[in-house]
């Protein structure tokens, strides 16, 4: 894997893309599904402007570069690359293509932002983020939902001190299996897909945003069936091959000393823990799903008779997926030297390398070290990107 990755990627501060507060420009390669989700996003961010879209389908893109108008064409993936106009690279490629696609982007002098995880292995993730510092872009990567009112409402309460000192956390994600209701579910049950490699990104992001990195991890792990059905779509009851562990389960010890429980399964029906509770030495916090934006934070203290639900009080308000690059927008203008944005290349090569390390773990059965250190992000205080806003506060 190499050595240890610190902050990757020097901001490039007023010199960058967004000198004189010009909006970031961005091309994206990929235009599977999710794709419409930054889109709805990007239509509300002033600091982020869509200029070009790419897809090995050529029709493909130019279907989205047409529903999207404002300005958005339609290229080829290598005319995207070399595109003078294109700031950063939005990288919605298949997982297995991330690394490949990264590279090639930051080769032609792009950032990168890409959905998660950041590259299939932490081989290639190093690699991505050698690239990034040796030529001075930055890489970002999903998931962004931390920055959220969800996660940054339960951040800003335990770094307020309303839980006291953080003991433990769990975090659980429990599904009967994606081929119910996913016409092609293979990818799920292959070795690369199964729970923690699917859902393990934002609850592990959320666990680090909350408690800091991890130092260590124990897992274990299995599978109940070697085969599962496809419950839709054209090829509905067919069957196919299960050859990865389908319910995974371990520790994480963090750098402060906090444990966390973590459960990803796809072979439970059901549960009525919370995605999240992070306990402490003054109460416990109900913390709202981290696969979402925004949600209620519950706070229960010692001594209490009952729950209550905490008022919103950080993170980005409204927001969905592409904040993440408007917040990467705004660091290149606005950080101080050194400052990633806070869904950045080291957070997300942290938490690839917890889940591999978990994974490795659940094989050996012995404690693995996790050998990557990411600084705890960056709070978000409480404020809305949105187009409107943001011209409402300027006018007055």
């Amino acid at each position: 894997m190499g050595k240890p990755v610190g902050t990757v990627g020097k901001p490039v501060g007023t010199e960058g893309p967004r000198a004189g507060g010009k909006p970031l420009k961005v091309g994206i390669i990929g235009c599977g599904k999710i794709v419409g989700q930054y889109l709805a996003s990007f239509r509300r961010l002033p600091d982020v402007e869509l200029v070009a879209v790419a897809d090995l389908d050529a029709s493909r893109a130019q279907d989205v570069a047409k529903d999207y108008g404002e300005g958005a064409r339609a290229l080829g993936v290598e005319e995207l690359l070399a595109a003078d106009d294109v700031d950063l690279v939005l990288n919605l490629t298949i997982p297995a293509a991330h690394a490949e696609v990264a590279l090639a982007a930051i080769a032609a002098g792009k950032h990168v932002y890409g959905e998660k995880p950041l590259a299939a292995t932490t081989a290639e993730a190093h690699g991505v983020l050698e690239a990034a510092r040796e030529a001075g872009v930055i890489v970002g990567c999903a998931p962004d939902t931390v920055l959220g009112t969800g996660i940054q409402t339960a951040r800003k309460a335990i770094d307020d001190g309303l839980i006291g000192a953080p003991v433990a956390a769990t975090a659980t994600m429990v599904t009967p299996g994606h081929e119910r209701w996913h016409p092609n579910p293979d990818f799920y049950y292959v070795p690369g897909g199964g729970p923690l490699l699917d859902m393990g990104p934002y609850y592990v992001s959320a666990l680090v945003t909350l408690l800091g990195p991890v130092v260590s991890v124990i897992g274990a792990a299995s599978h109940t069936r070697s085969e599962r059905v496809i419950g839709s779509g054209p090829r509905a009851g067919e069957k196919i091959p299960v050859t990865t562990d389908t319910h995974v389960t371990g520790v994480l010890m963090h750098e402060s000393g906090a444990l966390s429980t973590l459960v990803m399964s796809f072979d439970a029906v059901q549960t009525n823990s919370p995605n999240i509770e992070i306990h402490g030495s003054l109460g416990t916090l109900a913390v709202s799903d981290p696969n979402h934006f925004d949600g209620d934070t519950r706070l229960f203290r010692l001594g209490g008779t009952e729950w209550e639900t905490l008022p919103v009080s950080a993170g980005y308000v409204d927001s969905g997926r592409g904040y993440g690059i408007a917040d990467l927008a705004r660091s290149l203008a606005d950080a101080g030297p050194g400052e990633e944005p806070r869904a950045g290349g080291t957070l997300a090569f942290h938490v690839l390398d917890v889940m591999e390390s978990l994974l490795r773990s659940a094989g050996t059965g012995r404690a693995e070290p996790v050998v990557s250190r990411a600084e705890r992000p960056r709070p978000v205080a409480l404020q809305n990107l949105s187009q409107r806003e943001r011209e409402d506060s300027l006018s007055t």
